[in-house]
């Protein structure tokens, strides 16, 4: 078996939930070994947590550009190859940015950068670098949904015609009706979560869910969104009408103030033939409508799946996977291709996902700033 590919990590330390996501999905599949990381700001605590999880601590760094310079000074065949960003928004495009002038491959959480100009300036960074660059859109990992692409792919659905997803939560709810809470949360900081909070956040992954499941791309927008109060700056709910072709129509729908609402996230697409509905928070089943038919559910593990879909699944039929195996499932397709294996181009989102993704936020910005009009996306 080839030898663990060694993973550098920044960010995601204490009780971060991003951060055990990550860690969890790269020892799923004994594929990687951590040997470097920059798990806090302070230098003290990165070494507390690194002691917690039991990591050696003398490549933990005291910061991002000395663990480069680090990291650079060690024999090819013992630094680290692969590096996972997950600290707040505006530090993945510095950061991404030298790891890939470094010669490093990269996992970047979204958004990718925080706005469009730095996604196309990585892009091209990227295209120099040669390495692999995964955007851990982290649903799209899952094995009934990668069935959902593979089917349309084959032309179960027919022609498509109508697309439907939303992504509701409620978590910013309490904290958006209190005027300390809200300036002071990072998420709802222009300079450090972006240009948006909703779209930029959730509803980003519904527009990532309906490209990577269709093969289709949205080509333009009209958004509306509500801030709820004149001094907060970040949207935290909104409505997008998307247009894929002149008869490909749809909308994604994205709340964070969605009262009572967990990580409600659903996509449907409706073909001439049939539609496929799916929902995150009951992952393993797989709506196929098809007129004048009975309602099937496809769940995953069983033969009549993809072989995308198998592969992305690790249980026997019955057993529920869940988003740690999703994420599991975009490391897999990472190290696969660091190995300069074969691998199926559903396995991971990559760069082009991350500009698409930029693109898709600074529009819906611009749609809702100009007075809700319709505003065109770059070609893919």
């Amino acid at each position: 078996m080839p030898k663990k590919i060694r993973l550098g990590i920044v960010g995601g330390g204490g009780d971060s939930l991003i951060g055990v996501l990550h860690r969890v999905a790269s020892f799923i599949n004994d594929n990687y070994v951590i040997t470097s990381a920059v798990f806090a700001p302070e230098f003290e605590k990165s070494i507390e947590f690194a002691e917690e999880i039991d990591i050696p601590t003398d490549r933990i760094y005291k910061d991002f550009d000395t663990m480069i310079a680090e990291e650079m000074k060690l024999p090819e065949d013992q630094r680290m190859q692969v590096c996972s960003v997950l600290t707040p928004n505006f530090l993945h495009f510095p950061m991404a940015k030298k790891l890939l002038e470094n010669g490093f491959h990269v996992i970047c959480e979204k958004p990718m950068t925080t706005n469009y100009d730095e996604a196309t300036t990585l892009r091209d960074t990227w295209k120099k670098a040669g390495t692999v660059f995964a955007v851990t859109h982290t649903y799209t990992g899952y094995p009934m949904v990668r069935q959902m692409r593979e089917m349309i792919k084959a032309g179960e659905l027919g022609p498509i015609h109508k697309v439907d997803a939303s992504y509701y939560q409620g978590w910013i709810n309490p904290i958006i009706h209190d005027a300390e809470k809200r300036a002071n949360t990072w998420r709802l900081d222009p300079a450090k979560a972006g240009i948006s909070s909703c779209m930029g956040d959730i509803g980003v992954h519904a527009f990532n869910m309906i490209e990577f499941t269709t093969g289709l791309s949205i080509q333009s927008v009209l958004c509306d969104f509500n801030y709820l109060y004149d001094d907060n700056a970040m949207d935290v709910d909104g409505t997008v009408l998307i247009r894929m072709a002149k008869h490909v129509k749809g909308v994604i729908r994205a709340s964070q103030v969605a009262t009572g609402e967990e990580n409600g996230l659903t996509i449907k697409i409706y073909g001439s033939k049939g539609a496929l509905k799916w929902e995150q928070e009951n992952p393993n089943f797989l709506y196929y409508m098809q007129e004048d038919k009975p309602l099937q559910v496809l769940k995953p593990g069983h033969a009549y799946n993809s072989e995308l879909s198998l592969d992305g699944t690790k249980l026997p039929p019955g057993h529920p996977e869940g988003i740690f195996d999703a994420m599991a499932n975009i490391y897999l397709g990472v190290a696969r291709a660091i190995r300069g294996e074969e691998y199926n181009d559903g396995e991971f989102p990559t760069m082009r996902d991350g500009v698409r993704g930029l693109n898709f936020i600074e529009a819906s910005v611009f749609s809702h700033q100009r007075g809700n009009v319709w505003i065109p996306l770059d070609p893919a």
